[in-house]
C-alpha cells in the first residue's frame, strides 16, 4: 500500500465505528474488541493530524472532519464491496436494475417465465424510479441495467435493444366515445405521465396539434402507471407506450382514441459494462427478453415516425 495512505484496517474500523456511532459495535462486526478499535482510530488521528471523534458523557459523536472523512470512506468501500461482489462464487446470480414502470407492465412476468426455463440461474431485479434512466456500474450494486434512452449509454458498455417506444393517447371506453380525431383531444382533460409533459408534445407535434394543443393544463403524475390508472377511471386522456398499456387496451379495460403511434427514436435497452464474467448470463437473459416482448399488433393502428 502506498506510504501516502493511512493503514486499511484503521481506515476500516473508523468507517464501521462511524457508521453504527459505537465503539463497541464496530469491535462486534470487525470481530475485534472495543479497546483495538479505539487504538486503530487514535493511530489514524495521529496519521491525519485531526480528532475524528469527540466524547459526550458516555457517548461518542463524529467531529466536523469526522463526518467529512466518513462520507468519502463509506461510497469507497461500498465500491470496492461491489467490485469484489463480482468474483465470489455466486456466478450465476445476475442483480438486475429495470425502471419501475416497466417491471411491473412487463418485466416481472417475464421473469417468472424465464426462471422456469433456467432454475438454475437467478435474476435478483431491482425496481428503480429514475427521472433519466441512467446506471453507474461502477458505483452502483448491479451488473446489468434496462434503460429507455436511444442507445448511447457510453463506452465499453455491451447491449441487446429490446423493443421500441411508441406513443399512442389512451382512456377509458366511455371518454373514447367523444373523440373521433386528434384535434378532438385539444377539448379533453388531459393527462401527463410525467412531470415534464414530454410524451405529449413529442406525439402532438408529430400529428401537428401542436399549436392548439394545450401542453400546460390537465393531470401531471409521476409515472407512466399512475398516468394509466387515472385513465382507466375515466379522468382523462393520458398517453403512454403501446407495449407498455397493450394487455389492457386487449381486454377492452383501455381504448386508443387515436389510433396513431408515434416511435420517440428511443427503445429499451439491457445494457451491461463488457467483458463481465457474468457476460454469458446477461447475453442469455437479454435474448429470452428480447422473444417476449409485448405484441403491440392491435388492428387499426398505425406506427408513425418522429419525422413525416
Amino acid at each position: 500500500m502506498s506510504a501516502s495512505l493511512p493503514p486499511l484496517y484503521a481506515l476500516r474500523a473508523f468507517e464501521v465505528a462511524a457508521r453504527t456511532g459505537s465503539f463497541t459495535r464496530a469491535g462486534e462486526d470487525l470481530s475485534l474488541t472495543q479497546g483495538a478499535v479505539s487504538r486503530h482510530i487514535k493511530n489514524l488521528e495521529s496519521v491525519l493530524g485531526c480528532k475524528l471523534f469527540e466524547r459526550k458523557g458516555p457517548k461518542v459523536q463524529l467531529t466536523e472532519q469526522g463526518r467529512l472523512l466518513s462520507q468519502e470512506l463509506s461510497e469507497g468501500f461500498r465500491t470496492i464491496e461491489n467490485a469484489c461482489y463480482l468474483f465470489k462464487d455466486i456466478r450465476t446470480r445476475v442483480r438486475l436494475k429495470a425502471p419501475t414502470s416497466l417491471t411491473v407492465r412487463w418485466l416481472l412476468n417475464c421473469l417468472r417465465d424465464y426462471k422456469k426455463d433456467n432454475p438454475s440461474e437467478d435474476v435478483h431485479m431491482n425496481s428503480v424510479w429514475m427521472d433519466v434512466d441512467t446506471v453507474d456500474f461502477y458505483a452502483e450494486p448491479y451488473d446489468c441495467a434496462i434503460l429507455l434512452g436511444n442507445g448511447h449509454f457510453g463506452k465499453n458498455l455491451g447491449m441487446i435493444k429490446l423493443l421500441d417506444e411508441w406513443l399512442i393517447p389512451i382512456c377509458s371506453p366511455g371518454l373514447s366515445r367523444n373523440i373521433d380525431s386528434e384535434q378532438d383531444l385539444i377539448n379533453a382533460t388531459i393527462i401527463h405521465p410525467s412531470p415534464d409533459r414530454r410524451d405529449w408534445k413529442r406525439w402532438s407535434a408529430r400529428l401537428n396539434v401542436n399549436g392548439a394543443f394545450n401542453s400546460r393544463g390537465g393531470l401531471v403524475f409521476d409515472t407512466l402507471d399512475q398516468g394509466v390508472l387515472a385513465a382507466i377511471q375515466g379522468h382523462g386522456v393520458s398517453i403512454g407506450d403501446l407495449s407498455m398499456v397493450a394487455a389492457e387496451v386487449q381486454s377492452g379495460v383501455l381504448e386508443l382514441p387515436c389510433k396513431k403511434a408515434v416511435s420517440t427514436g428511443d427503445g429499451y435497452y439491457l445494457i451491461w459494462p463488457k467483458g463481465s464474467p457474468k457476460e454469458a448470463y446477461i447475453n442469455r437473459l437479454g435474448r429470452f427478453l428480447k422473444d417476449n416482448v409485448p405484441d403491440i399488433e392491435i388492428p387499426g393502428v398505425s406506427f408513425l415516425s418522429m419525422t413525416p
